[in-house]
């Protein structure tokens, strides 16, 4: 079997390269930092693909050569985490670009080959952002967007035994907040939150599980949060 995973040099992206190397898949991983997919290579004897997912002309042609069974869609960005005010229009769209168009792009490249052959799967990376009412007007539409991608990915998916699953965890420790764009203050003060933290291991964990299933299973959404970490309602204290 062989799996691309984008955004594949550091947290969620990295750790899921690693353990489907163990399994023996074929990876090629992607991403933009060459130095880090280097030493990804060397590590997992993984495949590796130098560029940004905004390319889309030649990611294209290299997942046509590839012809992956699985497409993990791991590649975004963070930019709003910490609400929308200050946002510049060049970072806006970027965020768009990369959480949104950027996978339905490279979800549409890997297609054809898939519905041909009877078989694949389409993992994206959402957020619980995407799901819930959050501080982050720009983020959490992005990953709403790849909600309702997904959901009706699978539908339109009906009958050609491709799969879609979408992983929408809660807080992972990563580079996710350094790597946003936003208020530094902001950002800092949202990412020290001072409870265990998923490991990126844990969301590789739940992808290995959903495209491990037998074929007639598909895990359509796991949202995956801290046990410290809830979501939803009003919680006053006494």
């Amino acid at each position: 079997m062989k799996a691309i995973v984008t955004g594949a040099t550091s947290g969620i992206g990295a750790a899921t390269v690693r353990a489907l190397a163990a399994e023996r898949f074929a990876v090629l991983a992607v991403a933009r930092r060459g130095d880090r997919l280097a030493d990804l290579q060397n590590e997992t004897g993984a495949q590796t693909l130098v560029g940004d997912v905004r390319d889309i002309a030649a990611l294209t042609h290299e997942i046509e050569r590839f012809a992956p069974d699985i497409l993990i869609n791991n590649a975004g960005v963070g930019h709003g985490i910490d609400g929308l005010a200050g946002i510049g229009p060049e970072v806006l769209q970027e965020a768009i670009d990369i959480n949104v168009t950027s996978l339905a792009q490279l979800t549409a490249a890997a297609l054809p080959g898939m519905i041909e052959s009877g078989r694949g799967h389409i993992v994206n990376i959402g957020s619980i952002a995407g799901l819930h009412t959050l501080v982050s007007a720009l983020y959490g539409a992005t990953k709403a967007a790849v909600h309702m991608f997904s959901q009706n990915l699978r539908f339109e998916l009906i009958g050609t035994g491709v799969r879609v699953t979408e992983i929408c965890p809660g807080r992972v420790a990563s580079e996710f907040y350094q790597a946003a764009e936003g208020d530094r203050e902001r950002l800092d003060r949202i990412g020290a939150s001072g409870i265990r933290t998923l490991d990126p291991e844990d969301v590789a964990d739940a992808i290995l599980y959903a495209i491990g299933a037998p074929p007639h299973v598909n895990v359509t959404t796991l949202e995956i949060l801290p046990t410290d970490q809830a979501v939803g309602g009003v919680r006053v204290a006494n």
